[in-house]
């Protein structure tokens, strides 16, 4: 159940977000939950491959180069999905940071449920 909730918290994030960024869009709702879903398979499954080829770039950069594999990331989901639109890396870049603190706001009210 808290999965389906963070998943729904995180489509909720990616709304706001394609309503404030101009160069990012969100078809639907429903668009925004399949948005969800796949930015947190690509999370999980191609990131820790990227993050493990670019070690050496991240460690010269002193972690920064994290953001750009964020930022990638989203890409690749706006690649795989039609009705999800980010413009260029910077958009992305923004996109990715901003999604991570909506989403360390919205999971940090599921935790207050305990």
């Amino acid at each position: 159940m808290k999965l389906i909730l963070r998943i729904l918290l995180s489509a909720l994030a990616v709304v706001v977000l394609s309503k404030i960024l101009p160069n990012v869009s969100v078809d639907s709702y429903i668009t925004a939950i399949i948005v969800a879903v796949v930015l947190s398979l690509l999370n999980f499954i191609v990131k820790p491959i990227l993050v493990i080829l670019t070690l050496p770039v991240t460690i010269l950069t002193f972690g920064l180069f994290l953001l750009v594999i964020n930022a990638l990331i989203i890409l690749l989901a706006d690649h795989f999905i039609d009705g999800f639109n980010v413009e260029g890396l910077g958009w992305a870049l923004l996109f990715s940071l901003l999604l991570s603190f909506l989403q360390s706001i919205l999971f940090s009210l599921l935790k207050e449920d305990k």
